[in-house]
Protein backbone atom coordinates (compact mmCIF):
# COMPACT_ATOMS: atom_id res chain seq x y z
CA UNK A 1 0.00 0.00 0.00
CA UNK A 2 1.27 3.63 -1.01
CA UNK A 3 1.80 5.91 1.58
CA UNK A 4 1.21 9.17 2.33
CA UNK A 5 4.91 9.96 1.64
CA UNK A 6 5.16 8.09 -1.54
CA UNK A 7 2.29 10.19 -3.18
CA UNK A 8 2.95 12.70 -5.68
CA UNK A 9 2.68 16.53 -4.81
CA UNK A 10 -0.75 17.02 -6.49
CA UNK A 11 -2.32 13.87 -5.06
CA UNK A 12 -0.93 15.27 -1.59
CA UNK A 13 -2.85 18.77 -2.53
CA UNK A 14 -6.07 16.53 -3.45
CA UNK A 15 -6.20 15.06 -0.54
CA UNK A 16 -5.71 18.17 1.77
CA UNK A 17 -8.15 19.71 0.16
CA UNK A 18 -10.33 16.99 0.87
CA UNK A 19 -9.69 17.04 4.46
CA UNK A 20 -10.53 20.90 4.61
CA UNK A 21 -13.85 20.37 2.50
CA UNK A 22 -14.67 17.29 5.13
CA UNK A 23 -13.74 19.87 8.07
CA UNK A 24 -16.07 22.13 6.95
CA UNK A 25 -19.09 19.60 6.42
CA UNK A 26 -18.16 18.78 9.92
CA UNK A 27 -18.37 21.73 10.99
CA UNK A 28 -21.77 22.89 9.65
CA UNK A 29 -23.48 19.93 10.87
CA UNK A 30 -22.25 19.15 14.23
CA UNK A 31 -20.05 21.96 15.75
CA UNK A 32 -22.48 24.93 14.84
CA UNK A 33 -24.26 24.73 17.80
CA UNK A 34 -21.30 24.00 20.39
CA UNK A 35 -18.95 26.99 19.16
CA UNK A 36 -19.52 30.32 20.03
CA UNK A 37 -20.64 32.82 17.32
CA UNK A 38 -16.92 34.15 17.35
CA UNK A 39 -14.78 31.33 16.68
CA UNK A 40 -17.70 30.05 14.46
CA UNK A 41 -16.71 32.64 12.25
CA UNK A 42 -13.05 32.80 12.11
CA UNK A 43 -13.15 29.35 11.83
CA UNK A 44 -15.63 29.46 8.71
CA UNK A 45 -12.97 32.04 7.03
CA UNK A 46 -9.93 30.32 7.69
CA UNK A 47 -11.41 26.64 6.53
CA UNK A 48 -12.38 28.53 3.07
CA UNK A 49 -9.05 30.35 2.86
CA UNK A 50 -7.42 26.83 3.22
CA UNK A 51 -9.78 24.94 0.89
CA UNK A 52 -9.43 27.52 -1.27
CA UNK A 53 -5.42 26.97 -1.57
CA UNK A 54 -4.71 23.71 -0.97
CA UNK A 55 -7.30 23.51 -4.45
CA UNK A 56 -4.87 25.76 -6.13
CA UNK A 57 -2.04 24.34 -5.36
CA UNK A 58 -1.72 22.06 -7.87
CA UNK A 59 -2.63 24.54 -10.39
CA UNK A 60 0.44 26.43 -8.51
CA UNK A 61 2.77 23.83 -9.37
CA UNK A 62 1.76 23.52 -12.70
CA UNK A 63 2.37 27.02 -13.92
CA UNK A 64 5.57 26.54 -11.83
CA UNK A 65 6.67 23.85 -14.25
CA UNK A 66 5.81 25.28 -17.16
CA UNK A 67 6.81 28.69 -17.11
CA UNK A 68 10.32 27.75 -15.00
CA UNK A 69 11.34 24.07 -15.13
CA UNK A 70 10.75 23.62 -18.90
CA UNK A 71 13.34 26.28 -19.15
CA UNK A 72 15.86 24.87 -16.70
CA UNK A 73 17.93 22.86 -19.66
CA UNK A 74 18.07 25.78 -21.97
CA UNK A 75 21.25 27.62 -22.65
CA UNK A 76 19.60 30.91 -20.51
CA UNK A 77 18.67 28.80 -17.70
CA UNK A 78 22.06 29.99 -15.73
CA UNK A 79 21.81 33.72 -16.53
CA UNK A 80 20.98 36.18 -14.15
CA UNK A 81 17.32 37.51 -16.36
CA UNK A 82 16.23 33.75 -15.59
CA UNK A 83 17.21 34.34 -12.27
CA UNK A 84 14.40 36.71 -11.94
CA UNK A 85 12.06 35.50 -14.22
CA UNK A 86 11.72 32.58 -11.30
CA UNK A 87 11.86 35.11 -8.70
CA UNK A 88 8.62 36.62 -10.43
CA UNK A 89 7.04 33.89 -11.02
CA UNK A 90 7.67 33.00 -7.07
CA UNK A 91 6.28 36.39 -6.17
CA UNK A 92 3.29 35.91 -8.74
CA UNK A 93 2.15 32.56 -7.21
CA UNK A 94 2.31 33.71 -3.79
CA UNK A 95 0.56 36.67 -4.65
CA UNK A 96 -2.31 34.99 -5.49
CA UNK A 97 -2.54 32.34 -2.63
CA UNK A 98 -2.24 35.41 -0.33
CA UNK A 99 -4.97 36.82 -1.72
CA UNK A 100 -7.71 35.02 0.74
CA UNK A 101 -5.79 35.64 3.88
CA UNK A 102 -6.69 39.47 2.86
CA UNK A 103 -9.71 39.10 2.96
CA UNK A 104 -9.24 38.01 7.06
CA UNK A 105 -6.51 40.74 8.03
CA UNK A 106 -6.23 43.58 5.25
CA UNK A 107 -10.08 45.05 5.42
CA UNK A 108 -10.30 49.03 5.94
CA UNK A 109 -11.84 52.13 4.95
CA UNK A 110 -10.04 51.74 1.75
CA UNK A 111 -7.91 49.13 -0.24
CA UNK A 112 -4.55 48.60 0.54
CA UNK A 113 -2.14 47.93 -1.92
CA UNK A 114 -1.19 44.53 -1.11
CA UNK A 115 -4.44 43.47 -1.42
CA UNK A 116 -5.18 44.55 -5.20
CA UNK A 117 -1.98 43.49 -6.11
CA UNK A 118 -2.92 40.07 -4.66
CA UNK A 119 -6.33 39.38 -5.77
CA UNK A 120 -4.79 40.94 -9.48
CA UNK A 121 -2.58 37.97 -9.33
CA UNK A 122 -5.45 35.87 -8.71
CA UNK A 123 -6.89 36.62 -11.56
CA UNK A 124 -3.78 36.42 -13.50
CA UNK A 125 -3.18 33.32 -12.21
CA UNK A 126 -6.44 32.15 -13.83
CA UNK A 127 -6.05 33.05 -17.46
CA UNK A 128 -2.48 31.65 -16.99
CA UNK A 129 -4.08 28.05 -15.76
CA UNK A 130 -7.01 28.23 -18.58
CA UNK A 131 -4.26 29.40 -21.35
CA UNK A 132 -1.95 26.87 -20.13
CA UNK A 133 -4.54 24.07 -20.35
CA UNK A 134 -6.07 25.47 -23.76
CA UNK A 135 -2.85 25.43 -25.00
CA UNK A 136 -1.39 22.23 -24.18
CA UNK A 137 -4.77 20.42 -25.38
CA UNK A 138 -4.38 22.06 -28.60
CA UNK A 139 -0.63 20.63 -28.85
CA UNK A 140 -1.55 17.13 -27.71
CA UNK A 141 -4.65 17.25 -30.52
CA UNK A 142 -2.12 18.21 -32.99
CA UNK A 143 0.05 15.29 -32.23
CA UNK A 144 -2.88 12.89 -32.15
CA UNK A 145 -4.11 13.88 -35.45
CA UNK A 146 -0.82 14.28 -37.15
CA UNK A 147 0.10 10.94 -35.75
CA UNK A 148 3.81 12.22 -34.27
CA UNK A 149 3.33 11.13 -30.35
CA UNK A 150 6.16 8.99 -30.14
CA UNK A 151 8.38 11.68 -32.34
CA UNK A 152 10.49 14.35 -30.34
CA UNK A 153 12.54 16.71 -31.93
CA UNK A 154 13.40 20.36 -32.37
CA UNK A 155 10.10 21.43 -33.85
CA UNK A 156 8.45 19.71 -30.56
CA UNK A 157 11.18 21.45 -28.03
CA UNK A 158 10.31 24.85 -30.04
CA UNK A 159 6.19 24.19 -29.43
CA UNK A 160 6.74 22.99 -25.76
CA UNK A 161 8.89 26.68 -25.31
CA UNK A 162 6.10 28.48 -26.97
CA UNK A 163 3.21 27.21 -25.40
CA UNK A 164 3.99 28.91 -22.18
CA UNK A 165 5.75 31.92 -23.62
CA UNK A 166 1.92 32.26 -25.19
CA UNK A 167 0.25 31.51 -22.38
CA UNK A 168 2.26 34.25 -20.52
CA UNK A 169 1.59 36.85 -23.22
CA UNK A 170 -2.10 36.36 -23.21
CA UNK A 171 -2.73 36.24 -19.80
CA UNK A 172 -0.75 39.97 -19.39
CA UNK A 173 -2.59 41.56 -22.26
CA UNK A 174 -5.98 40.40 -21.15
CA UNK A 175 -4.99 41.23 -17.59
CA UNK A 176 -4.42 44.95 -18.41
CA UNK A 177 -7.54 44.65 -20.75
CA UNK A 178 -9.26 43.16 -17.37
CA UNK A 179 -7.95 45.82 -15.14
CA UNK A 180 -8.97 48.72 -17.14
CA UNK A 181 -12.62 47.98 -17.64
CA UNK A 182 -13.22 47.33 -13.77
CA UNK A 183 -11.38 50.57 -13.28
CA UNK A 184 -14.26 52.48 -15.33
CA UNK A 185 -17.00 53.81 -13.73
CA UNK A 186 -20.37 51.28 -13.56
CA UNK A 187 -22.77 51.84 -17.39
CA UNK A 188 -26.32 53.26 -16.43
CA UNK A 189 -28.62 50.76 -17.92
CA UNK A 190 -32.16 51.68 -19.15
CA UNK A 191 -34.29 48.81 -18.64
CA UNK A 192 -38.29 49.86 -19.08
CA UNK A 193 -40.47 46.59 -17.87
CA UNK A 194 -44.14 46.19 -17.62
CA UNK A 195 -45.63 45.39 -14.49
CA UNK A 196 -48.98 43.30 -14.73
CA UNK A 197 -51.58 44.53 -12.42
CA UNK A 198 -48.62 47.91 -11.91
CA UNK A 199 -51.08 50.89 -11.51
CA UNK A 200 -51.55 53.78 -13.96
CA UNK A 201 -50.83 56.54 -11.12
CA UNK A 202 -47.29 54.49 -10.81
CA UNK A 203 -46.67 54.48 -14.49
CA UNK A 204 -42.97 55.38 -14.88
CA UNK A 205 -41.93 54.96 -11.42
CA UNK A 206 -38.00 54.60 -11.28
CA UNK A 207 -36.51 51.52 -9.46
CA UNK A 208 -32.49 51.43 -9.42
CA UNK A 209 -31.06 48.37 -8.62
CA UNK A 210 -27.71 47.93 -6.77
CA UNK A 211 -26.17 44.43 -6.80
CA UNK A 212 -22.88 42.99 -5.48
CA UNK A 213 -20.64 45.89 -4.67
CA UNK A 214 -18.84 43.74 -2.67
CA UNK A 215 -17.27 46.12 0.25
CA UNK A 216 -13.73 44.30 1.01
CA UNK A 217 -10.30 43.76 0.16
CA UNK A 218 -10.31 45.48 -3.00
CA UNK A 219 -13.67 48.01 -3.25
CA UNK A 220 -13.85 50.87 -0.48
CA UNK A 221 -15.26 54.11 0.38
CA UNK A 222 -14.11 56.17 -2.67
CA UNK A 223 -15.71 53.53 -5.04
CA UNK A 224 -18.65 53.48 -3.05
CA UNK A 225 -19.49 57.64 -3.04
CA UNK A 226 -18.98 57.14 -6.47
CA UNK A 227 -22.19 54.82 -7.29
CA UNK A 228 -24.31 56.87 -4.53
CA UNK A 229 -23.52 59.84 -6.55
CA UNK A 230 -24.57 58.43 -9.72
CA UNK A 231 -27.87 56.96 -8.41
CA UNK A 232 -28.65 60.36 -6.82
CA UNK A 233 -28.14 61.70 -10.02
CA UNK A 234 -30.85 59.34 -11.95
CA UNK A 235 -33.11 60.79 -8.91
CA UNK A 236 -35.14 57.24 -8.06
CA UNK A 237 -38.27 56.72 -6.91
CA UNK A 238 -36.87 53.95 -5.21
CA UNK A 239 -33.35 52.16 -4.61
CA UNK A 240 -32.92 48.73 -3.95
CA UNK A 241 -29.63 46.59 -3.09
CA UNK A 242 -29.70 42.87 -4.18
CA UNK A 243 -27.31 41.66 -1.52
CA UNK A 244 -23.22 41.03 -1.58
CA UNK A 245 -22.76 44.50 -0.58
CA UNK A 246 -20.27 43.21 1.92
CA UNK A 247 -17.13 40.84 2.52
CA UNK A 248 -16.71 42.10 5.84
CA UNK A 249 -17.83 42.53 9.00
CA UNK A 250 -20.05 45.73 10.00
CA UNK A 251 -17.73 47.15 12.71
CA UNK A 252 -14.43 46.75 10.48
CA UNK A 253 -15.71 48.51 7.72
CA UNK A 254 -18.35 50.78 8.63
CA UNK A 255 -16.49 54.31 7.69
CA UNK A 256 -16.69 53.05 3.90
CA UNK A 257 -20.16 52.53 4.28
CA UNK A 258 -21.30 55.80 5.11
CA UNK A 259 -22.10 57.00 1.56
CA UNK A 260 -24.99 54.75 1.65
CA UNK A 261 -26.76 57.54 4.19
CA UNK A 262 -26.76 60.38 1.04
CA UNK A 263 -29.48 58.01 -0.43
CA UNK A 264 -32.74 59.76 -0.49
CA UNK A 265 -35.03 57.85 -2.76
CA UNK A 266 -38.65 59.43 -1.60
CA UNK A 267 -40.32 55.66 -1.77
CA UNK A 268 -37.34 54.42 0.06
CA UNK A 269 -33.90 52.68 -0.19
CA UNK A 270 -34.10 48.65 0.78
CA UNK A 271 -31.76 45.32 1.14
CA UNK A 272 -31.82 41.96 0.86
CA UNK A 273 -28.64 39.43 1.91
CA UNK A 274 -26.64 37.99 -0.36
CA UNK A 275 -24.85 34.51 -0.15
CA UNK A 276 -21.42 36.75 0.98
CA UNK A 277 -23.39 38.86 3.72
CA UNK A 278 -23.88 35.37 5.48
CA UNK A 279 -20.07 34.73 4.78
CA UNK A 280 -19.03 37.75 7.24
CA UNK A 281 -21.36 35.69 9.75
CA UNK A 282 -22.50 39.36 10.70
CA UNK A 283 -25.70 40.10 9.50
CA UNK A 284 -27.95 41.34 12.56
CA UNK A 285 -25.27 44.14 13.22
CA UNK A 286 -25.54 44.83 9.10
CA UNK A 287 -28.85 45.06 9.30
CA UNK A 288 -28.75 47.81 12.22
CA UNK A 289 -26.18 49.30 10.51
CA UNK A 290 -27.83 50.00 7.20
CA UNK A 291 -31.47 50.74 9.02
CA UNK A 292 -29.17 53.59 11.07
CA UNK A 293 -28.19 54.84 6.86
CA UNK A 294 -32.45 54.81 6.61
CA UNK A 295 -31.69 51.65 4.44
CA UNK A 296 -34.75 48.98 5.57
CA UNK A 297 -33.44 44.97 5.39
CA UNK A 298 -36.36 43.38 3.86
CA UNK A 299 -36.06 39.85 5.86
CA UNK A 300 -38.55 37.28 4.62
CA UNK A 301 -40.65 40.52 4.74
CA UNK A 302 -42.51 42.64 2.28
CA UNK A 303 -43.90 46.74 2.40
CA UNK A 304 -46.12 48.64 0.34
CA UNK A 305 -45.06 51.19 -2.34
CA UNK A 306 -47.53 53.53 -1.67
CA UNK A 307 -48.44 55.96 -5.37
CA UNK A 308 -47.02 59.37 -4.56
CA UNK A 309 -50.45 60.28 -6.53
CA UNK A 310 -52.99 58.38 -4.80
CA UNK A 311 -52.93 56.51 -1.55
CA UNK A 312 -55.11 53.89 -2.65
CA UNK A 313 -52.92 52.54 -5.31
CA UNK A 314 -49.80 50.25 -4.40
CA UNK A 315 -47.96 47.44 -4.85
CA UNK A 316 -45.95 44.68 -2.96
CA UNK A 317 -42.30 44.82 -2.48
CA UNK A 318 -40.94 41.82 -0.93
CA UNK A 319 -37.57 40.45 -0.34
CA UNK A 320 -36.22 37.19 0.93
CA UNK A 321 -33.15 35.89 2.21
CA UNK A 322 -30.24 34.51 0.36
CA UNK A 323 -30.45 30.44 0.35
CA UNK A 324 -26.98 30.14 1.42
CA UNK A 325 -28.16 31.08 5.05
CA UNK A 326 -30.13 27.23 4.61
CA UNK A 327 -26.54 26.01 3.65
CA UNK A 328 -25.10 27.53 6.23
CA UNK A 329 -27.38 26.91 9.08
CA UNK A 330 -27.07 30.90 9.48
CA UNK A 331 -29.74 30.82 12.93
CA UNK A 332 -32.98 32.62 12.21
CA UNK A 333 -32.02 33.07 8.24
CA UNK A 334 -33.13 31.13 5.21
CA UNK A 335 -35.37 31.97 2.26
CA UNK A 336 -38.94 31.89 3.30
CA UNK A 337 -41.27 32.94 0.25
CA UNK A 338 -44.06 32.41 2.43
CA UNK A 339 -43.47 34.62 5.01
CA UNK A 340 -42.02 37.31 2.86
CA UNK A 341 -44.90 37.32 0.73
CA UNK A 342 -47.59 37.26 3.68
CA UNK A 343 -50.43 39.86 2.58
CA UNK A 344 -48.84 39.84 -1.12
CA UNK A 345 -52.02 39.14 -3.44
CA UNK A 346 -52.12 38.68 -6.85
CA UNK A 347 -54.84 41.17 -6.73
CA UNK A 348 -51.71 44.04 -6.50
CA UNK A 349 -48.43 44.02 -8.34
CA UNK A 350 -45.60 41.84 -6.63
CA UNK A 351 -41.98 42.51 -7.23
CA UNK A 352 -39.18 40.13 -5.74
CA UNK A 353 -36.08 40.86 -4.71
CA UNK A 354 -33.58 37.46 -4.61
CA UNK A 355 -30.38 37.62 -4.34
CA UNK A 356 -29.37 34.52 -6.66
CA UNK A 357 -31.16 33.46 -9.93
CA UNK A 358 -31.99 29.90 -8.24
CA UNK A 359 -34.12 31.76 -5.67
CA UNK A 360 -35.77 33.38 -8.62
CA UNK A 361 -37.25 30.13 -10.17
CA UNK A 362 -37.85 28.69 -7.01
CA UNK A 363 -39.92 31.84 -6.34
CA UNK A 364 -41.64 31.03 -9.03
CA UNK A 365 -42.43 27.73 -8.82
CA UNK A 366 -44.41 27.98 -5.63
CA UNK A 367 -46.03 31.80 -6.41
CA UNK A 368 -46.17 32.48 -10.44
CA UNK A 369 -47.98 35.00 -9.65
CA UNK A 370 -44.99 37.00 -8.56
CA UNK A 371 -44.87 39.92 -11.67
CA UNK A 372 -41.02 40.67 -11.28
CA UNK A 373 -38.10 39.52 -10.10
CA UNK A 374 -34.34 41.85 -9.16
CA UNK A 375 -31.93 39.64 -8.74
CA UNK A 376 -27.55 39.82 -8.83
CA UNK A 377 -25.39 37.40 -8.15
CA UNK A 378 -23.78 36.25 -11.42
CA UNK A 379 -21.80 39.09 -11.93
CA UNK A 380 -22.36 38.17 -15.59
CA UNK A 381 -19.12 36.12 -14.87
CA UNK A 382 -16.94 38.84 -14.32
CA UNK A 383 -13.94 37.35 -16.12
CA UNK A 384 -13.03 35.17 -18.62
CA UNK A 385 -13.14 32.26 -18.52
CA UNK A 386 -15.25 31.64 -16.08
CA UNK A 387 -18.77 33.34 -17.81
CA UNK A 388 -19.01 30.04 -19.15
CA UNK A 389 -19.74 28.55 -15.63
CA UNK A 390 -22.08 31.23 -14.54
CA UNK A 391 -24.07 30.73 -17.43
CA UNK A 392 -24.47 27.14 -16.85
CA UNK A 393 -24.78 27.25 -13.35
CA UNK A 394 -27.49 29.81 -13.10
CA UNK A 395 -31.33 29.38 -14.48
CA UNK A 396 -30.72 33.28 -15.40
CA UNK A 397 -27.54 34.41 -16.24
CA UNK A 398 -27.73 38.28 -17.04
CA UNK A 399 -29.82 40.72 -18.14
CA UNK A 400 -33.52 40.47 -18.61
CA UNK A 401 -35.98 37.51 -19.12
CA UNK A 402 -39.74 36.97 -19.79
CA UNK A 403 -41.08 33.85 -17.73
CA UNK A 404 -44.59 33.33 -19.12
CA UNK A 405 -47.59 35.88 -19.80
CA UNK A 406 -46.91 38.01 -16.92
CA UNK A 407 -43.48 37.64 -15.18
CA UNK A 408 -39.99 39.30 -15.57
CA UNK A 409 -36.61 38.54 -13.76
CA UNK A 410 -33.73 41.02 -14.15
CA UNK A 411 -30.48 39.64 -13.06
CA UNK A 412 -27.71 42.54 -12.66
CA UNK A 413 -24.25 41.76 -13.67
CA UNK A 414 -22.91 43.25 -10.66
CA UNK A 415 -22.09 46.96 -9.82
CA UNK A 416 -18.69 46.33 -8.71
CA UNK A 417 -17.05 43.13 -8.87
CA UNK A 418 -15.75 40.29 -6.13
CA UNK A 419 -12.07 40.82 -5.11
CA UNK A 420 -10.55 40.65 -8.50
CA UNK A 421 -10.80 44.19 -9.97
CA UNK A 422 -10.70 42.77 -13.29
CA UNK A 423 -14.28 42.29 -15.39
CA UNK A 424 -13.47 40.43 -19.17
CA UNK A 425 -16.36 39.25 -21.30
CA UNK A 426 -18.82 41.36 -18.72
CA UNK A 427 -19.63 45.25 -17.60
CA UNK A 428 -20.28 46.65 -14.34
CA UNK A 429 -23.31 48.00 -13.89
CA UNK A 430 -26.18 50.90 -12.08
CA UNK A 431 -29.69 49.58 -13.61
CA UNK A 432 -32.13 52.06 -14.30
CA UNK A 433 -35.81 49.98 -14.46
CA UNK A 434 -38.81 52.05 -15.66
CA UNK A 435 -41.62 50.21 -14.42
CA UNK A 436 -44.76 50.60 -17.09
CA UNK A 437 -48.64 50.45 -16.28
CA UNK A 438 -49.92 47.82 -18.65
Amino acid sequence: MISFKQLPVEAKAAVAAGVVFFSIMLSRSYLVEKLDFRTRRWLLRLQMTLFANTLMLTGSLHVWRSTVTTFTRSSAAGSFCFMLWKIAVFVFLALAHSSFFTLIFLVAEEPYFFSLAAYTCLGAYILLIFFLFTLGSIEQAYKFLAGRGAKAGTGNKNRTALKPVLAVFLTVVLTVVGLLNASQPPTVNSVEIPVHKLPSTMNNLKVVLLSDIHLGPTVGKTKLAMIVRMVKALKPDITVIVGDLTDAEAKIIRPAVEPLGELDSPLGTYFVTGNHEYYTSDVSNWFELLKSFNIQPLHNENVKIVSPKSTSDWFCLAGVDDIEADVLRYSGHGMDLKKALRGCSSEHAIVLLAHQPIAAKWALQERPDINLILSGHTHGGQIFPLNAGAYLLNPFFVGLYKVGQNTFVYVSPGTMYYGIPMRLGSRAEITEIILRSP
